[in-house]
């Protein structure tokens, strides 16, 4: 409440707005609360030329929802605190240590002088400033002829052109260790320190004509060098000459409106900004751009709108008194800083006026700061919960995930994504087919590189670029892979290898190929473009091309037809369970976890996935996945049990049958991920002697399943509540599926700048009123030339007919 300031129980410790406090206190009972206001003094220069503190309306500014940069010399604070009793709003100023209880003060000490848990994101540390190095005055420089030129750097000792570090004793020129910000290497330059004792490098990349960014490895930690200038030209680097860049390059070595970075962002095109409901930015809280870009484009769907901003009211009366914890609440709360309108107003003609008085132009504060959603969203989760950069379709996927498990009303936003897919597999050799379908939600498109349209210039630019890394010399303007969106279309659409495909009409193993189709398609269409990829040494890459993306969509003739005249069904007879004698040797089919790692899963999840669902395929593996992404240990190593140890997720990968035939829970959770309710999956995997495989097909040819009455299942139900299925409404007919035509029409794309999902920048595209407006964190505005071509994440909606 930016005007009533924040209440906190001191029972509870939980803070409110004013417009919830009374709500809390009847629900309760609770009548002791700390009010805590902020006043924000500005100071105005004065007659004199000294500074006058002009108050601003006694307006609380709170860091939870305001992306305020308030702490500027402009500006100061008056905190005040009071203690409040209920019902009659008896108020106590603090500090009061003659009327209070020595418990009473001591409780109201500690909580005003606790830091918030979003400032414990920000460590301190990376405010303090920095202390000139003890080698700096005598460190000694070889003179060895080591000439550093402009740009085109990369690691002596490995492959890689990011985060590279000069050494200023003998001008070596190697990479980094990863960092909290997703930059990264393989080390080589603390080991090149380890070997030397070498002790002070300069980052390449950051070099200007003020300083650049220096580190001890002796002092372990960033310092400054005095000398720098003069260190630098021992290598002939002038740095009144040097710029930074991104990648490294000085702004004269870069051509227009090549660079990834430039293009995406629209820089050097004059942008109007855009404010009111609908156009609201989000700050970047530290390389969360990715949840910025996801939750745009979310917020931009009506059945988004509807069930969390339309439905605000009623979430925030029933929610729980924990609302931090809600997953339902901080999805209203977001929404509503979204679209109200309220943190996206356009600056007032008088400071406009003011500013250009005085010559200066300062930022407008608008935009929000979703902490408390990263916070909830991401607890618990080995990667959103870190500082590092992430995939924003493995967030998107992570996001849909928690839509599910938390219904809000009748309607379930997320329906508007889902879709089946039929999958159709056929033996090789005795030509039998098997049809099986399976829920997704995004439509992963293929790299059809093969099929580029510029191959002469790809492979003229890559001589070129050869020949200027051997001479040290600028690299040639960049050339991009020109790919149709017709061929990775098509590429989508062709059989692909079953590797280990075990066919039931023989009894063995052979080959098989399987195509997919769609048996559903869905209101809105998300399109991955599977750019990222893993190189001979697992690290993951980027393919950069541009496709060119239509702006109308028609994917009618991949419409599933199902079983064909003349078409035979192979047997339905499951494969043998092999219990080998020693569980740790049991075969991990690797192609299944390169699929899932390709997504952007982190690779010890996908051995997991792939084991702990017996190898039956990348795509039963992914349902495993998105079931499991919020434990704790979901990036941990895999741990092979020995044979006969008490672990569910071990009997499920080896189809254990439990004594009572109750089916394994990690088969009964990716079952309902897929979207069916608990019962059914239970009682698929019964009816199928828990064989997950086989289970699947058997609520599909079931469409009328009989209704148990198991009181021992009745229990079970209710003590796994929280698993139960979110689609209560759907009934036993599967999953719900919007079906409609299979023509489509672009509204939004997510575009990635940078070398891997590990590292680089979101920003997003929507088109609204019209128009494409550009959402790059806090700053939101009418975009001029949108990158369509080079986009990551596409949204589409489906055109009535």
């Amino acid at each position: 409440d930016s005007e009533g300031g924040l209440y906190v129980c001191m029972n509870t410790f939980l803070g409110f707005g004013r417009e919830h406090i009374e709500r809390h206190y009847r629900k309760t009972g609770q009548c002791v609360y700390l009010h805590l206001k902020r006043h924000v003094i500005e100071k105005v220069p004065g007659a004199s030329g000294g500074a006058l503190r002009k108050r601003r309306n006694a307006k609380l500014f709170l860091d939870l929802e305001i992306s305020s940069d308030l702490n500027s010399d402009d500006f100061e604070y008056e905190d005040e605190a009071k203690l409040v009793i209920f019902p009659d709003h008896y108020e106590i100023s603090l500090p009061n240590i003659e009327e209070l209880p020595a418990l009473v003060t001591i409780a109201c000490d500690a909580l005003l002088s606790a830091k918030s848990p979003y400032r414990k994101q920000e460590p301190d540390s990376w405010e303090e400033e920095l202390q000139a190095s003890k080698h700096a005055k005598t460190l000694v420089q070889l003179d060895n002829g080591v000439r550093i030129p402009p740009s085109g750097w990369k690691c002596s000792k490995c492959d890689l052109r990011e985060n590279l570090w000069l050494n200023l004793t003998d001008g070596s020129v190697l990479c980094g260790k990863w960092f909290f910000d997703g930059s990264g290497g393989n080390g080589h330059a603390m080991e090149h320190y380890k070997e030397t004792g070498y002790p002070l490098a300069v980052k390449l990349g950051t070099i200007t004509p003020d300083g650049a960014d220096v580190y001890s490895f002796d002092e372990e930690e960033p310092v400054l060098d005095p000398h720098i200038a003069k260190h630098l030209a021992h290598f002939g680097i002038d740095m009144l000459q040097m710029q930074v860049t991104e990648n490294g390059l000085r702004d004269n070595d870069i051509k227009p409106r090549v660079s990834e970075w430039e293009v995406i962002q629209e820089a050097g095109v004059k942008l109007k900004p855009m404010y009111g409901p609908g156009y609201t930015g989000m700050k970047n809280l530290g390389n969360s751009c990715y949840l910025n870009a996801v939750m745009q484009a979310i917020f931009s769907i009506p059945e988004f709108q509807r069930a969390y901003v339309g439905n605000l009211p009623r979430i925030f009366d029933y929610s729980p008194l924990d609302p931090t914890q809600d997953f339902n609440t901080q999805m209203a709360k977001l929404g509503h800083g979204l679209l109200s309108g309220q943190y996206s107003k356009p600056p007032m003609k008088s400071e406009l006026i003011e500013q250009v008085m005085k010559e200066e132009h300062k930022p407008q504060h608008n935009g929000i700061s979703p902490r408390m959603f990263k916070a909830f969203i991401s607890k618990g989760h080995p990667e959103f919960s870190s500082n590092r950069q992430q995939d924003a379709q493995e967030f998107f996927l992570h996001l849909i995930n928690l839509v599910e498990r938390n219904p809000v009303g009748s309607e379930n936003p997320s329906d508007v994504f889902r879709f089946l897919v039929e999958e159709r597999t056929q033996c090789c050799q005795s030509r039998k087919v098997r049809y099986t379908e399976r829920v997704d939600y995004i439509m992963q498109l293929p790299v059809a590189m093969e099929a580029a349209t510029n191959k002469d210039e790809l492979i003229a630019y890559e001589l070129k670029r050869r020949e200027a890394e051997a001479a040290r010399r600028p690299l040639p303007e960049l050339v991009r892979a020109k790919i149709p969106f017709s061929a990775c279309l098509q590429a989508f659409s062709e059989p692909s290898n079953v590797e280990d495909f075990w066919s039931s009409a023989l009894q063995a193993k052979s080959a098989g190929v399987k195509t997919s189709r769609f048996a559903s398609f869905p209101e809105y269409l998300v399109v991955q473009i599977k750019k990222f990829t893993f190189g001979l040494d697992w690290i993951p890459k980027k393919l950069d091309v541009s496709i060119d993306m239509p702006d109308f969509l028609d994917i009618s003739h991949l419409r599933a037809r199902g079983l064909q005249p003349g078409e035979e069904e192979l047997p339905d007879i499951a494969p043998p369970i092999v219990i080998p004698d020693d569980p740790k040797a049991l075969d991990i089919d690797e192609s299944s976890v390169m699929q899932l790692a390709e997504m952007g899963f982190p690779l010890e999840a996908c051995r997991k996935a792939v084991y702990y669902t017996g190898n039956l395929g990348a795509e039963v593996a992914f349902n495993w996945i998105i079931a499991h992404m919020e434990e704790p240990d979901f990036a941990e190593p895999l741990i092979i049990p020995a044979f006969g140890e008490v672990v569910s997720s071990g009997a499920a990968a080896l189809g254990a049958v439990g004594l009572d035939n109750q089916p394994p829970e990690e088969m009964v959770a990716i079952i309902i991920s897929m979207g069916f309710q608990r019962n059914l999956a239970i009682q698929a995997l019964k009816a199928t002697n828990n064989n997950l495989e086989r289970a699947l097909e058997w609520i599909f040819s079931h469409p009328d399943p009989e209704e148990e009455s198991d009181p021992a299942l009745d229990t079970m139900d209710m003590e796994n509540n929280a698993n139960a299925n979110i689609l209560a409404e759907t009934g036993s007919e599967g999953p719900r599926i919007k079906d409609g035509p299979g023509r489509y029409e672009l509204f939004g794309f997510i575009s990635h700048m940078g070398t891997s999902t590990m590292s680089g920048h979101y920003v997003c595209h929507l088109r609204k009123e019209g128009r494409w407006v550009i959402y790059n964190d806090l700053r939101v505005c009418a975009s001029e030339r949108p990158p369509k071509d080079l986009g990551y994440i596409y949204f589409y909606h489906r055109i009535p007919s």
